[in-house]
């Protein structure tokens, strides 16, 4: 979905605030290529499968959605077809939450993340998120992902400072200053 990278929709891109890790890399391809907002960078792993994206945020977080950038022209037997988002409080007890199959994908494929909680579908709270791959196109070994976005939702401005209107004449006499 090419609109994965406006924030004007109800969403803020919360990416810089976590510690991000890999499971393995590519000299010249981790983290910063995964995170440059360039479209030509990639990262690409290194090691068995599954392969892991790490997002460590220090408190805890409301996740909306998990954009990844993917280039099947491009990158053909790198490309993921199998991912699953892991969420948790850390490493050690993470739960599947979300599994997705992409086929060919050329642009912004975009996750929501939510809970079910009564009536409405909340984002996501969480200190831990990991986006594992689970298969590539043709069989593939290693992947390329071109760029990771999370969004939180935008929260409201709640104060307003806006200064209210002299509704009676004693008000309007003290308004203003001379």
């Amino acid at each position: 979905m090419a609109d994965a990278v406006r924030d004007g929709d109800g969403r803020r891109e919360v990416g810089d605030d976590a510690m991000w890790s890999l499971s393995s890399a590519k000299p010249g391809n981790g983290v910063d290529q995964l995170r440059d907002n360039n479209m030509d960078t990639y990262w690409q792993s290194d090691g068995v499968q599954p392969h892991l994206i790490n997002v460590q945020f220090s408190r805890k977080m409301a996740i909306k959605e998990v954009a990844l950038y993917l280039d099947y022209k491009l990158d053909e037997s790198y490309t993921p077809k199998k991912i699953a988002i892991r969420s948790g409080s850390t490493v050690h007890d993470l739960k599947e939450i979300h599994v997705q199959h992409i086929a060919e994908p050329n642009g912004w494929i975009s996750i929501p993340l939510h809970t079910d909680e009564g009536l409405e579908k909340a984002p996501l709270r969480t200190f831990f998120l990991q986006v594992v791959i689970l298969a590539m196109h043709q069989n593939g070994r290693d992947t390329h992902i071109r760029q990771v976005k999370i969004y939180a939702p935008r929260e409201s401005n709640v104060l307003d400072w806006t200064i209210p209107e002299a509704t009676t004449p004693q008000f309007a006499a003290y308004s203003c200053i001379r």
